[in-house]
């Protein structure tokens, strides 16, 4: 998998359908249009309106689910999830969604972010007698949900989310509804979309579109819907919030189909590759971009330079995990088995690499070091996001400072180690401007905490980085 190369992954997508005879199916076909957002693990839980089935896995979708196990789920409404293990996360218990039992029924959650407040919400509960089974935020929201008892259903989830700090889309289903939040700055994206008389909820717009269901809206921040037979209602569990959408979504994460806050992913990274040849341009032969998330830049780039675009990078699409990597030449292989240099294009060639983003610099510096050695006379290259100097609390992997290369790096420093001819990032103005067009400013925009250090949430003190998990 790429994600492997590129050092950036996030937690997981969702995916939810609420009365349609076949949601499992089409659960199973969203979740493939997700695939993208997690590829470790993945699970889906039904209702038939009296009880709740369970089926998840270690893997892809198509490892994880079969059509015998498909067919067993049955029921009008399902919610599904995919994910990437985080360290110390790994194990089948935190496979969503996450299922409770109770003499009160049962309750399936999902979710995508990660939780500030967490481990402070976790101390707590334990000290209040709860026993947490699992190292997963999510299972913290299942037990502020069953200890407001004593209010209905949707106050009890109201009040938990209010609790919660951080980013989160949830889908909380019990045997007779569905509730759907995203959190009060809306970090994370979460739509709504319809087939018929049935509703969808999905991380992004692209599974509608594979499923044939129709796009409606983005869930607003701080938003919670209640989906039932009696059809959907919409009500809040906090006071509106200027919307600080993850940039990186644009920027890497989303597939380029699908539209984030109105605007299209395909054409925002365009505008970036644009902007990043208007700011760092440079003699060269041939444009090219690093599969799959830098192609729609490199496009750019190349409309806006005048220097024709080209695959100069493959990937490989059916090489698997290499696990068993006991030196630093296999290592560099492992890369060329997943990623491979076009030696007819960039023989003799000044090459211009456009990508998304440098996370820890191995990446970079091998891929530039496989076009040298492919004949290139020249690498530059360009970054179509600004360095990435501060780690992310919201379920990212951008790890701790120590090991981001622009940490403590300067460009002219990060250049030398990757062995590139040139290297440019794009601006923070830039990349601001290439999403939103001068519609926001970029105190009012996307969530830009990665480059900037400025978090639109609190950081609490004994905040655990999703990904150092114990």
């Amino acid at each position: 998998m790429l994600g492997e190369i590129k050092g950036l992954n996030e937690e997981c997508g969702i995916f939810g359908v609420w009365g349609h005879p076949e949601s499992a199916q089409l659960t199973y076909y969203g979740l493939h249009a997700l695939q993208h957002r997690g590829q470790e693990g993945a699970g889906i839980v039904t209702t038939d309106g009296e009880q709740l089935k369970i089926a998840k896995g270690h893997g892809l979708i198509n490892d994880v689910f079969s059509q015998n196990q498909l067919e067993d789920l049955q029921g009008h409404a399902s919610v599904g999830h995919v994910r990437y293990a985080t360290a110390g996360d790994g194990g089948y218990e935190n496979i969503q969604p996450l299922l409770f039992r109770s003499q009160t029924g049962g309750l399936a959650l999902a979710h995508n972010g990660n939780l500030v407040n967490a481990q402070a919400l976790k101390n707590q509960l334990e000290g209040q007698g709860s026993i947490l089974q699992t190292t997963s935020d999510t299972e913290v929201v299942a037990h502020l949900i069953k200890r407001a008892r004593h209010l209905p259903l949707e106050q009890a989830i109201s009040e938990a989310f209010s609790m919660i700090k951080g980013a989160y889309a949830f889908l909380v289903m019990t045997e007779d509804c569905m509730f759907v939040a995203n959190d009060p700055r809306g970090l994370r994206p979460l739509s709504l979309g319809h087939m018929g008389d049935s509703w969808m909820v999905s991380s992004e717009t692209c599974a509608f579109d594979v499923v044939g269901a129709t796009y409606d809206r983005e869930i607003k921040p701080g938003e919670l819907l209640m989906i039932s037979d009696e059809g959907v209602e919409s009500k809040r569990f906090s006071a509106p919030i200027q919307r600080t959408l993850c940039s990186m979504e644009y920027v890497y994460f989303s597939r380029p189909d699908s539209n984030l806050d109105g605007k299209n992913v395909h054409a925002s990274r365009k505008r970036m590759g644009k902007s990043l040849a208007e700011e760092a341009p440079v003699d060269a032969d041939v444009v090219t971009g690093v599969p799959d998330s830098s192609i729609s830049a490199a496009i750019g780039y190349a409309e806006a330079s005048g220097i024709p675009y080209e695959l100069g990078l493959i990937k490989n699409r059916y090489v698997g995990r290499t696990f068993i990597q006991p030196s630093q030449e296999l290592r560099e292989q492992g890369v060329k088995m997943k990623l491979s240099a076009v030696r007819g294009i960039v023989e003799g060639k000044r090459v211009v690499m456009v990508d998304d983003s440098i996370v820890r610099g191995t990446t970079s510096r091998r891929i530039v070091k496989m076009l040298k050695e492919a004949g290139a006379k020249e690498v530059h290259v360009r970054i179509a996001s600004p360095p990435i100097e501060n780690p992310c609390y919201y379920g990212i992997d951008t790890s701790n400072s120590g090991e981001l290369i622009a940490a403590n790096r300067s460009v002219e420093e990060i250049e030398a180690q990757i062995g590139a001819d040139s290297l440019n990032f794009l601006s923070v103005d830039g990349l601001n401007d290439s999403i939103y067009q001068g519609e926001e400013s970029m105190e009012h925009g996307g969530c830009m905490a990665c480059f900037t250090g400025n978090y639109p949430t609190e950081i609490y003190p004994n905040t655990v980085h999703p990904y150092e998990k114990l």
